[in-house]
């Protein structure tokens, strides 16, 4: 039975990969709709390359990282458990990814595009897997002296911490650091109005953001046998409120 369970849990967390990807044209889409007209072509192309620079780093350098597993091994390896360890890859490389594409929002049309991919490799092939390691998969002993120190280890079921509070983090000393639009404040200091560039882009964006939330949060189970309709449910309300 191992098997036919092992290609149920491939299953189960590749369909939870590819809604999770469709969340980053939820970005994609929000991004453009809020930028002006003139970078419509520019955020699109950012928010397309990020996730191709962090697909590279994250499969070289990050998931090892973050989990010691590396896929420098011949196919008979690879496909062990139905490759499964690939899927899962797969999987949290959608979350890695995140991290690039929430700062995007914060700097969009402030942010030059050759600086912006370099600071996408170093975050997701260096700095996130370090965190997501200590937190998903007790690296460097920090769960361990938690445990022994406060009596519980730090728990993040589905990147609420370890990767949106992470992407703001970083994104808020990005947007102290670029400052406002040009154009936003005029000589005397009054704000300029930027509307949204287009209201369905934005509308679309954040519809398929919310479908791609359950992919998100339900799917973190990672496996069949973990999946619960609490976390679906508490997703639909907490999306409500």
């Amino acid at each position: 039975m191992q098997p036919v369970q092992s290609s149920n849990d491939v299953l189960f967390i590749l369909l939870g990969a590819i809604m999770v990807l469709a969340m980053h044209a939820g970005f994609a889409f929000l991004e453009v709709g809020t930028v002006r007209r003139k970078n419509q072509v520019n955020a699109l192309v950012k928010i397309l390359s990020d996730f191709a620079v962090s697909t590279l780093a994250y499969f070289f350098i990050g998931y090892g990282i973050a989990y010691g597993v590396h896929f420098f091994s011949g196919a008979a390896t690879l496909v062990e458990n139905h490759g499964f360890e690939l899927t899962r890859f797969f999987f949290l490389l959608t979350f890695a990814a995140a991290i690039p594409a929430i700062i995007s929002g914060g700097i969009a049309e402030r942010a030059r595009f050759q600086p912006q991919l370099a600071a996408t490799f170093l975050l997701v092939g260096f700095v996130y897997p370090f965190f997501e390691g200590i937190a998903w998969n007790q690296a460097f002993g920090i769960q361990a002296w938690l445990k022994a120190s406060f009596g519980a280890e730090f728990h993040d079921f589905a990147g609420s911490v370890v990767v949106h509070a992470m992407g703001g983090w970083i994104a808020l000393p990005a947007v102290l650091l670029l400052g406002a639009r040009r154009g936003r404040y005029g000589r005397n200091g009054q704000m300029s109005a930027h509307p949204p560039s287009s209201i369905p882009f934005l509308a679309l964006g954040a519809w398929i953001l919310i479908v791609g939330w359950f992919g998100f949060n339900v799917m973190s189970a990672q496996r069949l046998e973990n999946i619960t309709g609490l976390v679906a449910i508490n997703s639909l309300m907490a999306m409500g409120l």
